[in-house]
């Protein structure tokens, strides 16, 4: 019995040891690049040929302006869109229907605590989450959904609106136009839905942006 136990115990490790002494297999061959997943293509936003207007309306009338672009990545894939992000100088409003003495006064009070808290927030972001393609858009028309995340004074809500973005010869083109409400950024300043008996001094809650991006290849749109 004791020499049948010893056999199996010497057979075991002899097994075991033959075992971890299999040569490994063949390591898999790399994937060949023609199938390998290609990453998107950044373009970025040249500011100085891009442009965003706003428009803030109130009970008695309404103001417009700019806002400067500070910078912006849209990628592409084969010419379809495929995500993006920019950057707004917000430290850049500017008045465009006042002059003087009320251009100022109304942009001071655009960068105040009132508003977008300018000198604690210097920045508001957009980056795109999601992407839904217009089937059989006309030219000259909007061709995608874009839905995002709009980050002000440092809050983040999401957003979408329909857009118009093409690639030809080498340029992207991206011209929207998208309204947000204000009061889900805290500012209040003067809504007819946060205070009472302002009558005619109310300022609606939506805030008009009209959008018009020039994007480059990176190479290109450094030089």
């Amino acid at each position: 019995m004791k020499k049948m136990l010893f056999s199996v115990l010497v057979a075991t490790a002899v097994g075991v040891s033959a075992f971890k002494m299999v040569a490994p297999t063949a390591p898999l061959k790399a994937v060949p690049a023609r199938y390998a997943a290609a990453a998107p293509q950044p373009f970025k936003v040249v500011p100085a040929e891009s442009k965003i207007t706003w428009i803030g309306r109130k009970v008695t009338g309404e103001h417009n302006g700019n806002i400067g672009l500070a910078s912006g990545t849209i990628l592409f894939d084969k010419g379809a869109l495929r995500g993006g992000t920019f950057l707004l100088d917000m430290t850049s409003i500017t008045c465009n229907d006042l002059q003087g003495g009320s251009n100022k006064k109304l942009v001071d009070h655009l960068k105040s605590d009132d508003f977008f808290s300018v000198e604690k927030n210097p920045t508001a972001v957009f980056a795109i989450t999601n992407l839904t393609p217009k089937q059989n858009a006309k030219s000259g028309a909007a061709n995608y959904t874009i839905t995002g995340d709009l980050t002000i004074k440092g809050i983040t809500n999401q957003i979408s609106f329909p857009a118009m973005v093409n690639v030809k010869k080498g340029v992207a083109t991206a011209k929207a136009t998208l309204k947000f409400d204000r009061t889900k950024w805290d500012i209040k300043y003067r809504s007819g839905n946060f205070f009472e008996n302002i009558g005619d001094k109310a300022i609606m809650d939506d805030v008009e942006l009209n959008i018009d991006l020039v994007a480059k290849p990176e190479a290109v749109a450094k030089k």
